[in-house]
C-alpha cells in the first residue's frame, strides 16, 4: 500500500462497557491531533458506552483528521484489560465503521488490550461479589 506518500495518523480507541474514548495522534504518538469521548457527545451517563455515542465521537475525530490532509490511519483498539474485561465494549466496532465511512483508509487494526501473565488478585474477595 502507498502509505509512505501520504501522512499517517494513529487512532487509539479505548472501549469499555461504560464509555468509548477516541484519541488520534501523529505517527510518534507524541502530538495529539484530536480527542473525543462518548460523554462529550451524548446526554446521560448510561448512554456513554453505546455504539451511537462512539460513532458521534469518531465523527468529530475523523473530521479533524481529514482537515489536516491525512488519508491513512493505524487503529489501536483497547479494552480495559488487566483484571477487568478483556473484550472491547460495544463502541469499538461502531467507531471503526464510522472511521471508514468518512473515507479514511485503515492500514492495520491492532488489539492492544493489556493481558496479564499471572497478575494481582481480582477485586471482590475470596468468594466473589455477593449480591
Amino acid at each position: 500500500m502507498k502509505a509512505s506518500s501520504n501522512r499517517v495518523a494513529i487512532v487509539h480507541i479505548y472501549s469499555s462497557k461504560n464509555n468509548t474514548i477516541v484519541h488520534a495522534t501523529d505517527m510518534t504518538g507524541a502530538e495529539t491531533i484530536a480527542i473525543a469521548s462518548g460523554g462529550m457527545v451524548v446526554d446521560g451517563g448510561s448512554k456513554k458506552g453505546t455504539a451511537t455515542a462512539a460513532m458521534k465521537a469518531m465523527e468529530l475525530v475523523a473530521q479533524k483528521i481529514k482537515d489536516m490532509g491525512i488519508r491513512h490511519v493505524i487503529i489501536y483498539v483497547r479494552a480495559p484489560g488487566g483484571t477487568k474485561s478483556k473484550t472491547p465494549g460495544p463502541g469499538a466496532q461502531a467507531a471503526i465503521r464510522e472511521l471508514a465511512r468518512h473515507g479514511l483508509i485503515p492500514i492495520v487494526i491492532r488489539d492492544v488490550t493489556p493481558i496479564p501473565h499471572d497478575s494481582t488478585r481480582k477485586k471482590g474477595g475470596k468468594r466473589g461479589r455477593r449480591v
